[in-house]
């Protein structure tokens, strides 16, 4: 990703326009902040034909014209002391809407969302997607299978990439836990220590800001080699503006509003902006928006992972962060952004809902004859029938459902008794594989 192109300064534009032809730009009902629904950047709109009767330059005077009457300012301040700001356009409006609908409301929800009995897994599996995908964003060098394994068996991490991932979990439910406290400088740190813990070269760096006289590192953004790259405000500066990033963090009744998932997606932005760590500024970050949202009554956040979306298209990331640096401290760029990524996120938890209510409405029907079977065992025999190669073991059966070990051991052992699962003894560990002729009997009158 090549750094876009500044774009032409307003005052520039103007100096050298007629005032009648300024007049006319501006006053001609053609220009929209957001021309066909895009809210483009410079560099994005000048290889676009403009309206009749405009040259490139004009069209961009005319849209950040418009811009400039509908912006809202944050108070949290670029390094030349500018404000953040952003404009509420239609799309942001509308996804904004859809959010506040699915993420913050109870109506509609799938039963098994709503159910008390099943909440803890669709939970546990969301914190596990979140931890795994973030780290693999971090470039965590691992895969998805690997990692949820690593989760599930509960065992000791072996590498960095390892480390990575159960930090990130135990971070995540950490966050989950605890919500009532305001966030301070101090949590800020303590969720960086938390998500960098055995991974950085020198230890002490964890839960520490970068000092004064310490080099400021310059950051690329998500893929290498980048010439598109952020250079963070001073070590000096990073106390102050800290401060600032938590007051506006708590300030939940600020006048003017703030809507709560844009305080969320600013928090999101700003600590990967102020780069006040040394490494992990990226996962203490996207932390940050998760508890923000969590604390503010998004409740369906806990369910959710935004990495796993901004893993599949990383430059996209890093185009919303650095298009909002070169315009002047827009954060729109990044708003936008990231309201879309929060909003599939939760369409695709639906789906994956509506996937798995069906798949457990199946398995129900198939074991009709065996009632005494609990909501566990079904969902780990319907699973089995997917992945006869799945391994499960006490710790796992646990870890996965949220239950004490002895209800694992008792799970397993009794599926175990009833022919649906083998029992491998590894060790000091007893593995538990599926019994597929077993399992595929059982589903063959679905």
């Amino acid at each position: 990703m090549k750094r876009p192109r500044n774009p032409p300064q307003v005052n520039y534009l103007v100096a050298g326009m007629e005032r009648d032809r300024f007049a006319e730009i501006i006053l001609g009902g053609q220009i929209d902040v957001a021309p066909g629904g895009h809210y483009y950047h410079w560099d994005q709109l000048r290889h676009r034909p403009p309206p009749e009767g405009l040259s490139s330059e004009e069209w961009w005077l005319g849209i950040k014209m418009a811009r400039q009457l509908g912006r809202r300012a944050l108070p949290l301040t670029n390094g030349d002391g500018q404000p953040f700001s952003y404009v509420l356009t239609d799309e942001a409006l509308s996804l904004l809407q859809r959010i506040d609908q699915q993420a913050a409301g109870r109506v509609g929800l799938p039963e098994d969302v709503v159910n008390p009995r099943d909440r803890t897994r669709y939970v546990v599996a969301g914190l596990m997607e979140e931890a795994i995908a973030s780290s693999l964003l971090e470039g965590a060098a691992t895969t998805r299978k690997h990692a949820k394994d690593l989760l599930r068996s509960d065992r000791s991490p072996r590498t960095t990439a390892e480390q990575m991932v159960v930090n990130n979990y135990q971070t995540m439910m950490h966050i989950s836990r605890d919500l009532k406290a305001p966030l301070t400088a101090g949590l800020v740190f303590e969720l960086h220590r938390m998500v960098t813990e055995g991974t950085l070269d020198h230890p002490e760096d964890a839960g520490r800001m970068q000092q004064p006289g310490e080099e400021r590192v310059i950051v690329g953004h998500f893929i290498d080699p980048d010439p598109a790259h952020h250079v963070p405000p001073t070590a000096e500066e990073l106390p102050g503006r800290m401060e600032s990033m938590v007051s506006f963090a708590n300030d939940l009744e600020s006048d003017p509003f703030v809507h709560p998932v844009v305080r969320a997606i600013a928090l999101h932005f700003y600590l990967a902006y102020l780069h006040p760590f040394v490494d992990g500024n990226g996962r203490t970050a996207r932390a940050l928006f998760y508890r923000s949202l969590l604390r503010q009554g998004y409740w369906l956040a806990e369910y959710l992972s935004i990495s796993r979306l901004l893993r599949r298209a990383p430059v996209q990331y890093g185009k919303a962060f650095i298009h909002t640096e070169t315009d002047d401290a827009d954060f729109t760029y990044f708003l936008l952004h990231q309201l879309d990524v929060l909003h599939r996120s939760i369409e695709e938890l639906w789906r994956y809902l509506d996937t798995k209510a069906t798949e457990v409405r199946q398995a129900e029907r198939a074991l009709r004859g065996s009632s005494d079977l609990n909501h566990r065992q079904i969902d780990l025999l319907s699973r089995a029938l997917r992945r006869p190669d799945a391994i499960y073991t006490f710790r796992s059966h646990q870890t996965t459902y949220g239950v004490t070990y002895p209800t694992a051991h008792g799970d397993l052992t009794d599926l175990h008794q009833r022919g649906f699962l083998e029992r491998h003894k590894v060790g000091r560990q007893h593995r538990f594989v599926p019994a597929t002729e077993r399992v595929t009997d059982l589903f063959a009158n679905i």
